[in-house]
């Protein structure tokens, strides 16, 4: 359970995870130790799911964002896990969801350029034969990108 000071140490830690215990002891008003013990249970737990830095796509030659919506061809239990491990196994593939209405999952895509792009479609979709369609959306522009969750 959490309580109000790991919820403090939760709203600092996720705008920025490279505080030091001694900063966040400070935001916290706990000593440095108590911190360090705190964060360590909230990822023993699973609180804290990973420690990441948002890296811009720019600076990595991979500018478009894509946001693809996939419908497989039937829903199968083996069909839809076998779909979520080839989506964890694929690195332009930077968050999927399974979702419910139209789509069976929404996924966000990284690409250099169009060309790139298609050469990811032709390799990850067609060459599916569990997956009937995808719709892309080209991502003009990145207003808010977070993982921040209001604690």
């Amino acid at each position: 359970m959490l309580d109000a000071i790991d919820r403090k140490i939760l709203h600092h830690v996720q705008r920025n995870a490279l505080l030091t215990s001694a900063e966040l002891s400070d935001l916290v008003r706990l000593s440095p130790t108590s911190v360090q013990r705190r964060l360590h249970r909230m990822r023993r737990d699973k609180v804290i799911e990973a420690d990441v830095s948002v890296v811009s796509p720019t600076a990595v030659e991979r500018p478009l964002t894509m946001l693809v919506e996939v419908t497989l061809s039937r829903d199968r239990a083996d069909i839809i896990d076998r779909f979520k491990r080839d989506v964890r196994d694929c690195p332009e593939i930077m968050s999927a969801y399974y979702v419910t209405g139209d789509t069976d999952f929404v996924l966000i895509v990284s690409a250099r350029d169009i060309p790139d792009y298609e050469s990811f479609t032709r390799a990850f979709f067609y060459n599916s034969p569990d997956i009937q369609s995808f719709k892309t959306t080209v991502v003009m522009d990145r207003i808010k990108a977070s993982q921040v969750l209001p604690v």
